[in-house]
């Protein structure tokens, strides 16, 4: 049983879907299934937020996290604080997707709420399997699913979990201690989790960039068929332009310093890359 929680569990840090490098519930999608989608990322962006919280200890922040579960799976009595999993709990009944992947979202965040190193690329993959291919395979089953079953899905989002990390690289270190680059290829490399603390990139840490980032590009190889397995034709634009979307963004941090500026697409691009691969998956 989760300890009695304050009346503001959450602690928003004023992200939202402007953030995200990738599109969240665009025009794309079904009308219908776009309030779900809505809700989903609600109820995922409230509890990443508790996680990411630099003032919360861990007790705390599982704490907070424990009642967001409690109250999705309908163990507590559905107190105002998690209203947004309540929420979740209610799309999740309309609709008919099980709540399994919600749960795995959460486990991710208590995840982060305790663990702030990853030995090695499995180590990490193992913590983008709950983190992020919840995400995709919650979108799989609201939309009808894939022949091809969650592979496809996973490995793209799993692609897009570390490229998000990359760029991400140095204000998880300074803010959280958080460190999702594979300690043995920094081992390997020579680098040090300190280097993330510099102004630029050093040579060393270059080295795991490109080690991390050609690892990526073997997830999204095996992401690109997505879009055609799809049952749902919208998804599957959506999901050829977020292939275009992580292309670009590999391509970029290949060419410049994530410690140097946060690497990002510019609105230009990023609609190119919108267009492009929704215009793919018509063909």
């Amino acid at each position: 049983m989760a300890a009695r929680q304050p009346l503001n569990v959450e602690t928003p840090s004023g992200k939202d879907v402007a953030y995200e490098n990738f599109p969240v519930g665009s025009w794309l999608l079904a009308p219908s299934l776009r309030p779900h989608v809505a809700v989903f990322y609600q109820f995922a962006r409230a509890a990443d937020d508790i996680a990411d919280n630099p003032d919360l200890d861990p007790d705390e922040k599982i704490a907070r996290l424990d009642g967001f579960e409690d109250a999705l799976l309908s163990r507590s009595g559905g107190e105002a604080p998690f209203a947004k999993a309540i929420a979740m709990r209610q799309s999740l009944d309309r609709t008919g997707v099980a709540p399994d992947h919600c749960v795995h979202l959460l486990a991710a965040f208590k995840q982060d709420a305790a663990k702030s190193r990853y030995g090695d690329w499995d180590d990490l993959m193992g913590y983008c399997a709950l983190s992020a291919a919840s995400v995709g395979r919650y979108l799989l089953d609201l939309h009808g699913g894939s022949r091809d079953g969650y592979g496809p899905s996973d490995k793209l989002c799993m692609a897009l979990q570390v490229i998000n990390h990359l760029q991400d690289c140095q204000d998880d270190y300074r803010s959280l201690d958080r460190v999702y680059l594979p300690l043995d290829w920094m081992g390997d490399a020579g680098a040090s989790v300190e280097d993330l603390d510099a102004p630029a990139a050093n040579e060393a840490l270059r080295a795991v960039f490109d080690r991390t980032l050609a690892a990526t590009e073997g997830l999204l190889a095996g992401a690109r068929v997505l879009p055609g397995g799809l049952a749902s034709r919208r998804l599957a634009m959506e999901s050829a332009a977020i292939v275009k979307i992580a292309e670009r963004l590999i391509g970029l941090l290949g060419r410049h310093d994530p410690l140097a500026k946060r690497i990002v697409l510019n609105k230009p691009d990023y609609l190119w890359c919108c267009i492009r691969g929704a215009l793919s998956a018509l063909v």
